[in-house]
């Protein structure tokens, strides 16, 4: 019984069954149907074509949430790996430096006491950066030959393998808790590791999307999905938060153990929509329009004419755009470059947020994780804002631009007002993640799926996920060497004449 209940509802079965239909266009092609029946075949198409396209958008906004809620984790336990202990190491320092009769008391021994090693010594900055510059590194350059992999091999067994990998090395670091490993080569590997499989994900997504969704409304329904970002760093803060006190090598497991049953989930119920049989029910919608009333009678003399229709094309089956040809679309150079900026900030903040809240307000490490999700929240709507805003003008680049200007002296002023008190930065934390997250939605998602498809290309749909990886790539370039400059300034608020300030 359950098996007869899963393979009825399951959208591959139906996806099968449409493809069925299609072969009853055939016959209706060749006049071998009457009159009846083709109706009742073009009808049954419309209902089909809205719930692949509801399956698609929920599915791969789920698939790409848990992508974000496994790449949170780090951000929250960074504060874990190397508490705040300078406070003892003075007292140590006093006392030693005093005569005092407890001289194994050092601020060595202290730091061996309250943090994890090997990020307790003085360097450990510099060795938390490093596992953010191999996470980061290996992200962008992946990307840019995911996304030409991804355009020769089925999107669904691209993407369910790269979310089983990188479930599989995002427990691998919370592991290191559980079997006590303080080896930094063995968390810089699996970084590496995890930043080169999770290069599978935003083409695959941004391809399934682009591929069911026209122009018409990209902008608003892309700003609507793309809020997966805010919303897996959200939860990826909330579940990492849970366990970081107490036992953080569960911050790692269990979004790992998730995005690993979602990649399970995403082989199950992911449809690409390589298909024709779908396209075919839309090629026949004008018909609707202009033999209406004839479909409608009934008479069997009356027949639909098929002659001014074009079903199917027989020319050979589309080839990948090379990397070169993707360079060559008009608008991918200028969007990739205004992405390195956008999202240089984006991951400064999703990265360094949270230590940065612990340091400055001296709040532990959950509570500094809850804050830290406001900057997502303020994202969200930034994102549906940028995708109605370039829906309505038509204008994606003004979009960007304004919001990307604004977003300067918010930022700006958010070192500042954030002196001022918990209010004030709460407010100041939603409005730059709306003015920053805003564009880099819209051109992650929108821009890219209209450059993906651009009129230069004829019709050629094999550039998509080559063109995302591009641009996100470009990005990603950006945020690797941003990262490394905030971590000083971390450092400079933990003297004692800034530590006061919040």
């Amino acid at each position: 019984m359950f098996w007869y209940y899963f393979f009825k509802w399951c959208p591959v079965t139906q996806y099968l069954q449409t493809e069925i239909k299609h072969l009853a266009f055939i016959q209706f092609r060749n006049g071998r149907l009457t009159c009846g029946t083709q109706f009742s075949i073009l009808l049954s198409c419309v209902p089909s074509l809205s719930r692949y396209r509801a399956l698609t958008l929920i599915l791969t906004f789920l698939l790409y949430t848990s992508f974000h809620l496994s790449r949170k984790p780090i951000s929250i336990v960074k504060s874990e790996l190397h508490k705040n202990c300078t406070s003892v190491s003075e007292l140590a320092t006093i006392a030693s430096g005093s005569g005092g009769q407890q001289p194994s008391l050092t601020p060595l021994h202290t730091d061996l006491d309250c943090s994890w090693k090997p990020f307790d010594k003085s360097n450990y900055k510099q060795l938390l950066g490093a596992m953010d510059y191999s996470f980061l590194c290996a992200y962008a350059v992946g990307m840019y030959l995911s996304g030409i992999i991804g355009e020769r091999l089925p999107i669904r067994l691209y993407l369910t393998v790269g979310m089983l990998t990188s479930g599989l090395f995002t427990c691998l670091f919370g592991l290191g808790y559980v079997y006590n490993i303080h080896s930094l080569g063995f968390y810089v590997f699996v970084q590496v590791a995890n930043g080169l499989v999770q290069t599978t994900g935003w083409p695959s997504v941004v391809t399934c999307i682009g591929n069911w969704f026209g122009k018409g409304r990209r902008g608003l329904i892309m700003g609507l999905w793309n809020s997966h970002t805010s919303v897996g760093n959200i939860l990826g803060s909330l579940i990492a938060g849970y366990w970081v006190s107490s036992n953080w090598g569960l911050s790692f497991i269990v979004p790992g153990l998730i995005i690993a049953a979602m990649g399970v989930v995403c082989f199950l119920f992911l449809i690409e929509r390589d298909a024709t049989s779908l396209k075919h029910c839309l090629a026949f919608f004008p018909l609707l329009q202009s033999y209406d009333t004839e479909l409608l009678l009934p008479r069997e003399s009356v027949c639909v004419p098929v002659q001014p229709v074009l079903v199917v094309k027989s020319e050979s089956k589309p080839t990948a755009i090379s990397f070169t040809g993707a360079l060559r679309i008009p608008g991918v150079i200028e969007f990739s470059l205004c992405l390195l900026f956008a999202k240089l900030v984006s991951y400064t903040f999703l990265f360094w947020l949270p230590l940065y809240i612990t340091k400055a307000a001296h709040l532990d490490a959950k509570k500094a994780g809850d804050l830290s999700t406001l900057f997502d929240v303020g994202g969200i709507v930034g994102g549906i804002l940028a995708g109605v805003i370039s829906d309505k003008l038509g204008k994606r680049a003004t979009t960007c631009a304004v919001m990307l200007l604004l977003a300067a002296p918010t930022l700006y002023g958010f070192s500042m007002i954030s002196q001022l008190g918990l209010g004030p930065t709460t407010g100041m934390l939603l409005v730059c993640g709306g003015l920053v997250n805003g564009p880099y939605s819209l051109i992650t998602t929108a821009v890219s799926a209209d450059l993906g498809t651009h009129k230069s290309l004829k019709g050629n749909a094999k550039a998509l996920s080559t063109v995302t990886a591009i641009i996100d790539g470009t990005g990603s370039v950006g945020q690797y060497h941003w990262s490394a400059d905030l971590k000083d300034y971390i450092a400079i608020l933990k003297l004692p004449k800034y530590r006061n300030t919040i």
